[in-house]
């Protein structure tokens, strides 16, 4: 969850959500670490999940659903909302749980 987190920050890093727009390579990329993200979460234990409350984990695994079954409707407002808003904060709060990284 982390290593993909962070390479979704790195690819977003001092780019606009016109960028995001108009790079499709860019755009894909960011949507497939989104979503690795997600799966990551959804295969932590769920013993795991429980004993670390602060980690939004329904929230990351309802992301990646919507991400893998809609592909052909990604909101890219929401998106790059989840990257530049959303993932730095996931990655601060991962870095306080080395377990479920």
């Amino acid at each position: 969850m982390l290593d993909h987190a962070r390479e979704a920050l790195e690819f977003a890093r001092g780019k606009t959500r016109e960028d995001l727009e108009n790079d499709r390579l860019r755009h894909l990329a960011l949507v497939r670490l989104v979503e690795v993200v997600g799966e990551a979460a959804s295969r932590v234990p769920k013993t795991v999940q429980d004993s670390h409350p602060d980690i939004p984990w329904r929230g990351v695994i309802g992301t990646r659903n919507r991400l893998i079954h809609g592909y052909d409707i990604v909101d890219n407002e929401r998106l790059w909302i989840i990257v530049t808003k959303d993932l730095p904060d996931l990655v601060e709060t991962l870095k306080r749980h080395p377990g479920t990284k």
